[in-house]
Order: C-alpha cells, then structure tokens, then sequence
C-alpha cells in the first residue's frame, strides 16, 4: 500500500490510516445484513454520492444513508469480504482510498453463494471530529480488454 504521510491542519494520513484499519470489519457486518456500522461512518452533511455496482446513483446525505440501509437488506449472514488498498492518503479535512474489495456473499434469491469483485473509490470528510463516507463508486472488476 503507498501512502502520504504529509500532514494535513490538524488531520493527516496516519490518523485516516488508523481509521481505514476498522474499514474492512464495517464492510464485513455490511455483507452479512448489517448496515448499523456503515450508517455509523456515514455523512449526515450534504454533499454525498453512492455509485453502485449495480449502476445508477444517489446524491445527497439522507439519500445516501437510506441506500446503504435498503443495501444491506439484500445480504445475508454467512459471507466474507476482503479489502486490498492500493493506494489511501488524507489532507486537512479530506481522506480517500481506492482499491479493491473481494466478497463471498449471500444474497436474497440465489441459493448458491455469490462471488463478487469491485473497484472500489471512496472519499471521506471529518465531521465532528470523525470521518464520515461522503462518495463510493464501486463497479464490477471486469478483466482487461486485451487486443
């Protein structure tokens, strides 16, 4: 993983790197039904966007937060998810991180479990002394064009 560990005002990549340690576990209760942690780091302030492996998009605080929770209502208990950061940083009151995100999940409808793989962007902002989710755009890893 590369990072910058050039300080921000008050905030810096080791601080968002401290927090993005607990990311994969929201992510986890995520895919087994559970939205409560990922409502927790969500943005309650406008702006926020989600684009979802799914397509489409949702813009705004409220918005967003009734999405994440609709979202985990499609997972069941019984999956898995890693992350793989390629590459985070933060400055000032702005982190992100962009990688990958592997899962085993069980979904609504599939009697089988189903393997997922997504590129995953995400953007944080500190509100109230904590960072908040203010975009994800996640898409399906499709493998390269080759030609």
């Amino acid at each position: 993983m590369n990072r910058d560990d050039s300080p921000g005002p008050g905030n810096d990549s080791a601080d968002f790197e401290r927090f993005l340690t607990g990311r994969e576990a929201i992510g986890q209760a995520y895919i087994t039904g559970d939205a409560r942690l990922l409502a927790a780091i969500s943005a309650r302030q406008d702006p926020a966007t989600y684009f979802s492996p799914q397509g489409g998009h949702v813009q705004g605080a409220a918005a967003v937060l009734s999405a994440t929770k609709d979202g985990a209502g499609q997972f069941l208990p019984g999956g898995d998810t890693q992350f793989e950061i390629l590459h985070m940083s933060a400055s000032g009151d702005l982190g992100y991180w962009v990688g990958l995100q592997h899962a085993n999940v069980r979904m609504e409808g599939h009697d089988d479990p189903v393997e997922m793989h997504l590129r995953v962007t995400e953007i944080y902002r500190h509100e109230d002394d904590v960072w908040k989710l203010i975009h994800r755009h996640a898409d399906p890893h499709a493998s390269p064009i080759t030609g």
